[in-house]
């Protein structure tokens, strides 16, 4: 009787299991340059690639490494870039429209013409970013992240210090 109790409980506790984080397969595929949109990429290695033009529209990037990656004109529209590292990344003319980009870290990052239209911006830190040419910024999403003296903006838009 203990045994088929613990046995119980062993497959009770099993199918609990959360499922898992990541799907190893579509990171893989896009490592090698595929494009993956509404894909599960959480916690990806991507960094240093160069991933120009991909479709990874509604894809769950959260907590993903995109440092020093070459990302232009990437779709993201849509995508949960929550806690993203994309430090010194090349992102120009990429979509981040209606993109969560809560906490993420653009630090040193070249965005010139990427589009931010409804992206959520709250807690991005934009030291020393390029944004002179992004479009569909607001004062008010900038107002929710945050930047350096080194940031660089379209027009009169300003960012808080970091």
């Amino acid at each position: 009787m203990r045994l088929s109790g613990l046995s119980a409980l062993l497959v009770a506790l099993a199918l609990a299991a959360p499922a898992a984080a990541q799907n190893a397969g579509q990171i893989s595929q896009v490592q090698a340059g595929a494009h993956c949109p509404k894909c599960n990429l959480f916690q990806a290695e991507l960094g240093g690639l160069t991933l120009k033009g991909k479709n990874l529209a509604g894809a769950r990037l959260r907590q993903a490494d995109l440092s020093l990656t070459i990302m232009n004109r990437t779709n993201f529209s849509g995508a949960d870039l929550r806690d993203v590292e994309a430090y010194g990344g090349v992102f120009s003319s990429a979509s981040f429209t209606g993109a969560d980009m809560t906490n993420a870290s653009f630090v040193g990052t070249h965005l010139d013409g990427a589009n931010f239209r409804g992206a959520r911006l709250s807690g991005v830190n934009f030291s020393g970013a390029e944004m002179v040419g992004a479009i569909g910024l607001t004062q008010a999403q900038l107002n929710q992240a945050c930047g350096d003296a080194a940031t660089r903006l379209p027009g009169s838009l300003r960012i808080p210090p970091c």
